[in-house]
C-alpha cells in the first residue's frame, strides 16, 4: 500500500512538473541587421514592402520608441544576451572586443528551467558559445551567397541564399525539439547589412519607384562639427563597385570577393541584371547632384530588395509555428540590431544618437497576453529584453542584469516604462564617427563628444525632430542643459558607466 502511494506521488509529481514546463511560453527572436524602420511598413514607410513583418505586428505589438544603448552589430546582440550595457558586458565594439560567454546569460536562465536553446545564423561575437544546446552560426559577419556556418559539428560551407539557409536551419532544428520541453531559438539574419546583395529572384522589385529626398539629404551639419568630419556619405563615401556593383568591367566585378562566392548561375543573374545599369549609367555621364541622387535611388532599390527574402522568410517560420499549434504559446519578437539610415543627413549606416540609428524597429507577438494590433508608445531599450523573456517564463531577474522588464506595458499599454535613456557609442574607427554618450528624454537629447571631437550637442526635438540645430550654447536654453546634464550624471551612475563620467567631469565648455 505505501508503494502504491509513493508510487502515485512520484507520477503525479512528473505529471505536474511536465504540465508547468509546457505552460512556459516558447520564445524565437528574429534579429535582423541594420533594417531601418523607416523601411518597414507597419511603421508607415512609403515603399517598404514586408507583410510578414507587419503580420507580427497586427497580430501583436508595434513599439513605437523602442531603442539601443550602443548602435553597432556586436555591441547590440551582446546587450540582447545579457540585459547589460556594453561597458558591463565587455562588448563595447566590433574592432577590438570579445565577447564572453562565460558571463551569465538570459540562456543559461532558460536552460536552467528546463528550455532547449538554439541561436542560428548571425550573431557577430565568435563562435565559442554557450548557452546553446544547438547552434548553427555564420562566420563572423556572413556572407550572402553559399555562406560558411559553425556549429558543434565545425565549419562548413551552405550552398544558396542566406536568408533561404538561415531560415531552413531554423526550421529543422525546431523539427527536432522534445515536445514537451520549451524552447528559445534566435534567428539571426545577415540582411540588410552591407553590401545589400538581393535575392536574385526579387531583382526589379523596386526598379521603378520614384523615391523622394529625405529633407535632409543635403545636410551641412551646421553648428554639429562631429557629423561634419563623418565617413557615411551616399554622395562622398557609398562605393560605385563595392556598394552598388557598378564595376568598370567585368573582371572587376568577378575578382570582387562577394562574387567568387557565386557559383556560375548565382554568377550570370547578377551580370544579367547589373551590367545593363552599369552602360546606362556610362552613358549618362552624371556628376554632381545627379550622381549623388543617382546612388541614393541605387541604394535604395538594393537595400529594399535585399530585404524582400528576409520578409519573406520570417514568413515561414510563422506559417511553421501556425501549422503546428505551436503560435499561442509562443512569443515572437522581431527586431534590428539598431536603426540605419536611409539617406537622412545625406547618410547610410548607424552609430550616432541621433533617431535614425538610435531607435529600432521592433514588433512582438504573444497572444495569451498580448491583443492584436497594439500599439505600445513606452520608451524601452535592448536590455530590457533579457529580463522581459526572464519573466515571461517565471525566472527572477538576476542581480547583475540591469535591464528592466517591460511586462507591465504589455498587460497595459499605456503604462511608461522608461522617462530617460542613456546611450554610449565607443567604436573610434570605421566611418569616422567620434565616440559619444548621451541622454534623451521626451523632449530634449543631449549628447557629449569625445576623441576625434570634444563638443556637446543639444536638440529640441520638439522643435527640432531632425535634429539640425545644436541649441547647447544658445543662451535661451541653458536651464535645460542644467537640468539634461542632471540626468546624464543620474544615468551614467545608474548604469555605473564611470569611462563616461569620467569624461564628463572634464571641462570643454
Amino acid at each position: 500500500m505505501k508503494l502504491r502511494i509513493f508510487l502515485f506521488a512520484v507520477i503525479a509529481t512528473l505529471l505536474y512538473k511536465n504540465a508547468s514546463a509546457q505552460k512556459k511560453p516558447n520564445i524565437i527572436i528574429i534579429i535582423s541587421d541594420d533594417h531601418a524602420y523607416q523601411a518597414i511598413g507597419a511603421y508607415g514607410s512609403k515603399y517598404g514592402k514586408t507583410p510578414q513583418i507587419d503580420r507580427i505586428a497586427a497580430q501583436g505589438a508595434l513599439f513605437k520608441n523602442a531603442f539601443v544603448n550602443n548602435s553597432i552589430c556586436g555591441p547590440s546582440r551582446a546587450t540582447l544576451l545579457t540585459g547589460k550595457y556594453s561597458h558591463k558586458n565587455g562588448f563595447k565594439d566590433n574592432e577590438t572586443s570579445e565577447f564572453d560567454f562565460s558571463q551569465d546569460l538570459f540562456v543559461k536562465q532558460l536552460q536552467n528551467v528546463g528550455y532547449n536553446t538554439a541561436w542560428v545564423g548571425k550573431i557577430h561575437l565568435g563562435d565559442k558559445l554557450q548557452g546553446f544546446n544547438y547552434y548553427d552560426i555564420l562566420v563572423g559577419q556572413g556572407t550572402y551567397f553559399n555562406p560558411d556556418f559553425i556549429s558543434k559539428e565545425g565549419r562548413k560551407r551552405a550552398e544558396g541564399y542566406v536568408s533561404d539557409i538561415v531560415t531552413e536551419k531554423a526550421i529543422d532544428w525546431l523539427d527536432t525539439v522534445d515536445a514537451d520541453k520549451p524552447f528559445c531559438l534566435v534567428i539571426g539574419h545577415k540582411a540588410t547589412h552591407r553590401t545589400w546583395m538581393p535575392d536574385p529572384k526579387d531583382f526589379g522589385t523596386y526598379d521603378t519607384v520614384n523615391f523622394t529626398l529625405p529633407a535632409t539629404f543635403y545636410d551641412n551639419y551646421q553648428s554639429r562639427s562631429a557629423a561634419a568630419l563623418q565617413e557615411m556619405s551616399i554622395d562622398k563615401d557609398m562605393k560605385m563597385g563595392y556598394d552598388l556593383k557598378m564595376f568598370n568591367s567585368l573582371e572587376d566585378m568577378m575578382a570582387d570577393g562577394n562574387f567568387k562566392r557565386m557559383n556560375q548561375a548565382q554568377k550570370d543573374s547578377y551580370i544579367a541584371y547589373y551590367r545593363p545599369i552599369y552602360e546606362q549609367l556610362k552613358q549618362g555621364n552624371l556628376t554632381g547632384k545627379q550622381l549623388a541622387e543617382w546612388k541614393f535611388r541605387r541604394y535604395m532599390i538594393d537595400y529594399l530588395n535585399t530585404a524582400q527574402s528576409m520578409d519573406r522568410n520570417i514568413g515561414k517560420v510563422l506559417d511553421y509555428l501556425d501549422q503546428k499549434s505551436l503560435s499561442e504559446n509562443t512569443i515572437v519578437i522581431y527586431l534590428s540590431d539598431q536603426g540605419f539610415y536611409m539617406g537622412e543627413h545625406g547618410w547610410f549606416d548607424k552609430r550616432w544618437m541621433y533617431e535614425e540609428s538610435f531607435r529600432t524597429p521592433m514588433v512582438m507577438r504573444y497572444p495569451a497576453l498580448l491583443r492584436a494590433n497594439s500599439t505600445i508608445n513606452a520608451k524601452i531599450v535592448n536590455a530590457d529584453i533579457a529580463p522581459t523573456l526572464l519573466e515571461l517564463a517565471a525566472i527572477k531577474k538576476p542581480k547583475d542584469m540591469q535591464g528592466e522588464s517591460f511586462v507591465h506595458v504589455l498587460k497595459n499599454n499605456k503604462e511608461e516604462h522608461r522617462k530617460d535613456l542613456f546611450y554610449h557609442y565607443f567604436e573610434n574607427g570605421e566611418h569616422a564617427v567620434s565616440p559619444h554618450f548621451g541622454v534623451r528624454d521626451d523632449r530634449y537629447k543631449l549628447i557629449r563628444y569625445y576623441k576625434r571631437i570634444e563638443n556637446w550637442e543639444l536638440f529640441d526635438l520638439q522643435k527640432d525632430p531632425n535634429e539640425l540645430h545644436n541649441v547647447y550654447k544658445d543662451p535661451a536654453y541653458q536651464s535645460v542643459v542644467k537640468l539634461m546634464k542632471k540626468k546624464l550624471i543620474t544615468q551614467m551612475r545608474q548604469f555605473d558607466d564611470k569611462e563616461a563620467e569620467a569624461i564628463y567631469k572634464i571641462n570643454i565648455d
